[in-house]
């Protein structure tokens, strides 16, 4: 079934996520406008540093419709993805609008079961059905760290990193071990910074990025629907052979199994180079960040150090709230309720992707969520066309 012009299906982001949902909804003939507040697809993929490559294979990170080239490699690069989420819109002739920022969706009062947007312009926009999919990391998130408002230091967000250049020969306190905290700590390390440190407060589990040519995210698709308790047990008699003892580096293995931890919000770190870089006494492990003093830094042991640059890895916000937040759709941490294939039952029509950072790999979940989603909308027919084909019916009888 095909829908009119007037009632498209509105996609809300131009990331990987939307822009499957787009192009897969395209497939089975509904039209999909896709709408992205910056200029361009991609965006986010864009803003990361130089350095970032997919920790997920190339074959396991393509999008329905599109394989990613050979040519980029087994571990894609930042710019090469970009290329491809281009490449992307650009084969599926997708209807991307750039420079539209939705504010709020709401409930339509016509009765129909659609959605009204209201975006830049003061734009209304009218839809059958809306797939939000800004992004799991949307804004930028810095704890609020007593002395936050009066640091005099240099302080910035993960998302401003680029490269290391304008650390060379400084002191770098880097802020949060997750994958992207411990990556900017080797880039520093191997990029000339005079002295790296890294504050943490839970050790993460640390995995080989491959064992024996074996990539670890496929054994997190194969654990994927295990019981979590079933996946720890199997984690702790694994880590010797896929998580490195960094005890002696101050990172001891965590307590919590690595299904826990997943279902927490904590990924595992794929190692990139920071164990390495602990080896060879280039990266220090230090406390976590309790607060900020004037132009020092103070841990949770109590030192006190003054770093040239703070660059806080902590993380993102989904940011959802204006935007939903008055559907009820939201759980108490800002996240969607349902995601994928569900909508929730008092908001039919209303779909999310891309709000968890599962252990099989993001983009592989974007792909099948997006396939999943546009399969539920394209066999739900819109409320008016049923209403027409009833009353085409009644004439007939």
């Amino acid at each position: 079934m095909v829908t009119t012009p007037q009632e498209p299906v509105y996609v809300i982001g131009a990331g990987p996520g939307g822009l499957a949902v787009a192009a897969t909804l395209r497939a089975r003939g509904v039209r999909a406008v896709v709408l992205e507040k910056s200029g361009a697809v991609g965006t986010s993929w864009r803003g990361h540093y130089d350095r970032l490559r997919l920790h997920t294979t190339r074959r396991l990170s393509g999008l329905p419709g599109l394989r990613i080239p050979r040519a980029y490699g087994r571990w894609v690069a930042r710019a090469d993805l970009v290329r491809y989420l281009e490449a992307y819109a650009e084969k599926h002739e997708l209807d991307v609008v750039t420079g539209v920022e939705v504010h709020r969706i709401e409930r339509a009062e016509d009765g129909t079961g659609g959605w009204v947007l209201h975006a830049t312009g003061g734009r209304r926009l009218t839809g059958r059905a809306v797939v939000v999919a800004t992004g799991f990391n949307h804004t930028p998130s810095v704890p609020a760290w007593p002395g936050l408002d009066t640091y005099e230091g240099d302080l910035v967000h993960a998302r401003e990193y680029r490269n290391p250049e304008p650390y060379a020969g400084k002191d770098v306190l880097v802020v949060g071990i997750g994958n992207t905290g411990a990556e900017i700590a080797a880039d520093l390390a191997e990029g000339g910074a005079g002295r790296v440190r890294i504050a943490v407060r839970t050790a993460p589990h640390v995995l080989r990025r491959t064992t024996a040519g074996w990539p670890a995210q496929r054994s997190g698709i194969l654990v994927r629907r295990l019981p979590v308790g079933l996946v720890d047990l199997m984690g702790r008699g694994l880590a010797r052979f896929v998580s490195p003892d960094l005890t002696p580096y101050g990172l001891p293995r965590p307590t919590a199994g690595l299904a826990s931890r997943v279902r927490d919000g904590a990924i595992a770190v794929q190692d990139v180079g920071l164990v390495a870089a602990l080896r060879a006494g280039k990266v220090e492990v230090v406390p976590a960040v309790e607060a900020l003093d004037g132009r020092e830094v103070v841990l949770a042991d109590g030192t006190r150090i003054t770093p040239d640059a703070l660059i806080a890895a902590t993380g993102y916000r989904r940011a959802l709230e204006p935007l939903v937040g008055h559907l009820d759709v939201l759980d108490a941490r800002g996240r969607p309720t349902v995601r994928g294939t569900h909508s929730p039952r008092h908001a039919p029509g209303l779909y999310f992707t891309g709000f968890t950072n599962p252990i099989s790999g993001m983009l592989r979940e974007l792909a099948m969520d997006a396939e999943r989603i546009a399969r539920r909308i394209a066999r739900t027919k819109p409320k008016q066309e049923q209403r027409q084909k009833q009353k085409q019916k009644q004439k007939q009888k």
